[in-house]
């Protein structure tokens, strides 16, 4: 079994980018279903208001000391990287949004055994749709939508429930020396650090099982060799 581990934040592109990638990988390489993927949190800008209505254009450029213009043009190589895995990123619709009450619905959901079903949808909501994550409302429409009870929902949003796991996770990347993410650890032996290519994360995952005595349960799905541009990392601040 391969235990993959994964820090990531719901606003960070590279991740959604990473996740879907590593989701190819498997299916590519026969392991899908000798695989135990968890999620870990991490937060990119704590200090995000949890109110902001500031544009991502507008925080890149604050961020980095660029006009507006410059950050658009930023994130064109980022959408076409998404678009090469399948993601249609809204980035002109984005604005910033804490993820801390979104991190603890998502450990509130992985009791329910909703964890991957959230995940995704949130992932989703943010860079395809823009929505504001950050928003409690939206996050319960979200919850709902994975067949999430929204009453048990807000009550979880309402209190600090699950707030002690989060930062045990944001403590434990601290720990390990991460500094970005996406950040997977395979097994507790092995990381991958940013959304790589495809075939880097097949050829990671081939080399792990191989190392680990692994061997396929279904037959490697066979596809053209897709060229993806260079991955890449979103950092803390």
């Amino acid at each position: 079994m391969l235990k993959i581990e994964i820090w990531s934040d719901y606003v960070c592109p590279f991740c959604y980018i990473g996740k879907r990638t590593l989701e190819q990988a498997l299916i590519k390489t026969g392991f899908t279903n000798q695989t135990e993927v968890t999620f870990k949190a991490y937060q990119l800008d704590p200090a995000t208001p949890v109110d902001s209505n500031i544009s991502v254009y507008e925080s890149l450029a604050a961020k980095f000391g660029y006009s507006v213009e410059q950050a658009k043009e930023m994130t064109k190589g980022v959408a076409l990287h998404a678009q090469k895995v399948g993601l249609e990123y809204d980035f002109d619709h984005m604005v910033q949004a804490n993820t801390l009450a979104a991190h603890r619905l998502v450990k509130w959901a992985a009791v329910q055994g909703r964890e991957a079903a959230l995940i995704e949808q949130l992932l989703n909501a943010y860079f395809v749709k823009a929505e504001h994550i950050g928003n409690h409302q939206l996050l319960l429409n979200n919850a709902e939508a994975v067949g999430l009870p929204r009453n048990e929902a807000k009550i979880v949003l309402d209190s600090d429930d699950f707030l002690t796991e989060v930062e045990q996770d944001i403590a434990e990347a601290q720990q390990l020396g991460i500094q970005g993410v996406p950040f997977f650890v395979i097994n507790r032996k092995y990381a991958i650090s940013g959304a790589q290519p495809l075939e880097a994360f097949v050829d990671s995952i081939k080399q792990i099982a191989d190392e680990e005595g692994l061997r396929p349960a279904v037959k490697p799905k066979s596809s053209k060799e897709t060229s993806y541009c260079t991955g890449d990392t979103c950092n803390s601040e």
